[in-house]
């Protein structure tokens, strides 16, 4: 396999993976609400999904493997989850990625469609911390595939 389709099907297994367990099986209520916490639950909830969402991203890499025949070595497999476990984790605590869309000139947009203060007024997934937490997400899962398809 080439290493541009080893680049294009590792990366569509990490995405894959990333939505669904992002999103449905990769972290319990408590985790999602509690992750971003500065304590040491915090830390424990962030850790914990961030070790779910690498299982479901391993076993959807070890499918394309099965189904294509594509080999990624085993160093560069185990890279690719740390690289993107560790930018994750980092953005998934959530003051992390706050600070540094403040230091970059984006911190109105992450702050897009957030509640008032003293209300509950934002009921919905639309807001600017969302996007800008899934596309740190993306572009580290681009990293990971670029390792993982330069191994192999």
């Amino acid at each position: 396999m080439s290493t541009v389709a080893a680049f294009a099907a590792v990366f569509c297994a990490l995405y894959a993976a990333h939505v669904f367990g992002d999103h449905w099986w990769g972290q319990s209520h408590r985790q999602a609400l509690g992750k971003g916490a500065r304590t040491r639950e915090g830390v424990r909830h962030c850790l914990n999904h961030v070790l779910l969402l690498a299982a479901h991203k391993a076993v959807a890499v070890l499918a394309v493997e099965l189904v294509t025949g594509l080999r990624v070595p085993v160093w560069a497999f185990v890279l690719g989850l740390v690289v993107d476990g560790i930018s994750h984790y980092w953005a998934d605590r959530r003051f992390t990625l706050a600070a540094l869309a403040d230091r970059t000139g984006k911190g109105d947009f992450y702050r897009l469609g957030q509640p008032r203060p003293g209300r509950d007024d934002a009921p919905h997934l639309g807001t600017g911390a969302y996007a800008l937490d899934q596309s740190w997400h993306v572009g580290w899962l681009f990293v990971a595939a670029l390792i993982m398809a330069g191994g192999a």
